[in-house]
């Protein structure tokens, strides 16, 4: 049982916001546990470029696209459809985050975040719920994780507004879909991640040893922290998971009094 327990031998993967940060970390967990992986993400090269990379370990394929809105993911979908007739797990990954004092804060810097953290998880779901439905089934559920942040769990000071509505939102939303879409034996989960290097977060990125001074377990997340998580809500392990969100965050969320 443990020689199957983890693995994704023969599933189909399609990640958003997969050429760098968390969704790279995810997509390389993915393709290591031996699952076919589309990535997707705005900046064609880069996505390529990750692609390429990755499928010196299995299978991975560049799917460049811009998913903001409820255009975006239906163009997306269109676009994976062309490629498969079937989806085992979506991970909702791309995202966004605006900062801007409290009397400045644009509309724009709302909507961007807004259209891309929580309109897209959910267009992309919805266009993609046919695929997702087509070879699941009780025993062997499709899945779809919804990458959040701490920040929707407990409070960080800095004027990220909007982005703190959303993945607080996208939190919430999970939930929702959790319960609607595991009648059809796709399961709904998501993870919130707090300090992993990327270009979102910079200072993780950047200032590794600062931040992990705030960090309870001493250190930032690594891409094996990630990757294991995911695998875990992606794999046969996690198919009795169903609407609550995993928290990767070395102890954070809990010293803001979080979840």
């Amino acid at each position: 049982m443990l020689d199957t327990l983890f693995s994704l031998e023969g599933r189909t993967a399609l990640i958003t916001g997969g050429s760098r940060g968390i969704g790279e970390m995810i997509a390389e967990g993915y393709v290591r546990a031996g699952a076919k992986v589309y990535i997707s993400s705005r900046k064609a090269p880069d996505c390529l470029a990750t692609a390429e990379r990755l499928s010196e370990l299995g299978t991975c394929i560049a799917l460049p696209a811009d998913v903001s809105g409820a255009d975006g993911a239906q163009a997306l979908a269109k676009q994976y459809l062309e490629h498969e007739n079937s989806l085992d797990i979506l991970v909702n990954n791309a995202g966004a985050a605006w900062g801007a004092p409290f009397e400045e804060f644009p509309e724009s810097g709302w909507d961007k975040v807004m259209d891309l953290n929580v309109k897209s998880p959910f267009f992309l779901t919805q266009a993609l719920f046919g695929a997702l439905k087509a070879k699941a089934s009780p025993e062997r559920p499709s899945k779809v994780i919804n990458i959040a942040s701490i920040d929707g769990l407990s409070v960080n000071m800095m004027e990220t507004y909007s982005y703190a509505a959303s993945k607080s939102g996208l939190i919430h939303l999970t939930k929702r879909m959790a319960l609607e879409l595991v009648k059809s034996n796709v399961v709904v989960t998501a993870i919130a991640p707090g300090a992993f290097a990327s270009s979102m977060n910079k200072a993780a990125r950047d200032h590794a040893d600062l931040v992990s001074n705030y960090v309870p377990s001493g250190r930032i997340g690594t891409p094996e922290d990630m990757a294991g998580a995911a695998i875990f809500l992606a794999s046969r392990a996690g198919d009795y998971v169903v609407g609550s969100t995993l928290i990767v965050d070395g102890g954070v969320a809990h010293t803001r009094g979080g979840s």
